[in-house]
């Protein structure tokens, strides 16, 4: 669920948060762990204006990222790449945000005190790579870091997403075939066999029965599918729904295990990002947490309790659940090395062509089984229509 803060940071300006936690208090802590001082926390709205949310959306992060790392990378000073990428922008609303990051910047504040002010579009883990790379000085290390990370976050979405398209596809498909089957088909069937009287196999009474009642009251019945259908994204849109529906996931043995492995993959990414540039080992972890799901953030406050008293961090890790076979033996590596960031990102990575290859073998089995049972039921319901004319023309031969 999400939860909406008003908070103070170094800067004393009020800003406002959005954190996906289990409660509000999870929220808030969160909230502290970072850095601020929690004014007001309210439970987001689930309904709100779509312009808002896209207008929350429309600023390019990666985009601007690569095109700052480029600039950067070739000499010029950061406020002069800025005003540059100002100047070239022709999307009003980020050439606005641009130009107040640029204000900021000649006030004096620092370019993570400037992208702090515009939390909706800057999230706080991206602000802290940023501020980690101001106390070495190579923001363009700290840039190249955030778009591997998107970059590699975004492929193996993508991949997810094209797996699901025909899937759906099959689904809408199949879904109008049988609505025009049953809606248009079966209530003109049903005039036919209407003088057959109870001669009828049951299957085809009950079916021929039901295109009676759509002549009948096919207004009230269109108007009573679609309030469900209104009701149930209604219902899929409530925090409290998509929470429980969430929790279901996780129970189911298979699909919760490819979940948990998932969340440490983007976890053990922005982790080992912020280990190499330069923040300490309990703060990344607690600003990581919120790329968790809630079931797993408990155990994550636990293992960071563990390793902040002096214990091992892969031990920690290991012991609350937070670290496969694969990620505990390459964290081990990483301790003896001393080279734990780029250790994390090398699990990252491991587990991202892991959900990949498991995805892809999934929807090869998943699409047949899917085209199958849409397959039975169009078949279904076409052998119930003409089920009466098969029998009929047997009691006349």
């Amino acid at each position: 669920m999400n939860y909406e803060l008003k908070a103070l940071r170094e800067s004393a300006s009020v800003v406002s948060l959005v954190f996906e936690a289990a409660d509000e208090a999870d929220a808030i802590r969160q909230a502290k762990s970072q850095g601020y001082t929690v004014l007001t926390a309210a439970p987001r709205h689930a309904w709100t204006f779509p312009g808002a949310a896209l207008r929350e959306r429309a600023f390019p992060l990666l985009l601007f990222s690569q095109e700052l790392l480029v600039l950067v990378k070739a000499g010029l000073a950061l406020t002069e790449a800025l005003k540059s990428l100002a100047e070239k922008e022709r999307n009003a609303q980020v050439r606005s945000v641009i130009e107040r990051i640029c204000a900021h910047l000649s006030e004096g504040h620092t370019l993570s005190a400037a992208l702090q002010r515009h939390p909706a579009i800057f999230p706080p883990l991206y602000v802290a790579a940023i501020r980690a790379s101001e106390r070495t000085g190579d923001l363009g290390e700290a840039l190249s870091r955030f778009v591997a990370y998107q970059s590699r976050l975004d492929l193996v979405r993508n991949k997810i997403v094209s797996a699901s398209i025909y899937p759906v596809l099959l689904v809408a498909v199949g879904g109008l075939v049988c609505l025009f089957l049953m809606f248009y088909v079966v209530p003109r069937f049903s005039r036919i066999y209407e003088d057959l009287g109870s001669n009828l196999p049951f299957f085809s009474v009950w079916l021929l029965r039901w295109g009676q009642m759509l002549e009948k009251y096919g207004v009230l019945v269109i108007a009573g599918a679609a309030g469900a259908v209104a009701l149930a994204v209604y219902g899929i849109r409530l925090p409290r729904t998509r929470k429980w529906l969430g929790d279901r996931l996780w129970r189911i043995p298979g699909v919760g295990e490819r979940l948990r492995v998932y969340h440490l993959s983007r976890f053990y990414r922005m982790v080992g990002m912020l280990l190499r540039g330069g923040m300490p080992i309990v703060p990344a972890l607690q600003m990581a947490s919120g790329l968790l799901h809630p079931v797993l953030r408990e155990p994550l406050a636990a293992a960071t309790r563990h390793i902040s008293e002096g214990h091992i961090m892969s031990q920690s890790l290991d012991q609350h659940g937070l670290a496969t076979p694969v990620a505990l033996r390459m964290l081990v590596v990483g301790e003896r090395s001393g080279t734990m960031g780029e250790m994390m990102e090398q699990i990252a990575v491991f587990h991202d062509e892991e959900i990949a290859r498991w995805v892809e073998w999934f929807t090869r089995v998943f699409e047949p089984l899917l085209m199958a049972v849409i397959g039975l039921a169009i078949g279904l319901i076409v052998i119930l229509m003409y089920l009466p004319i098969f029998e009929l023309a047997g009691s006349i031969q």
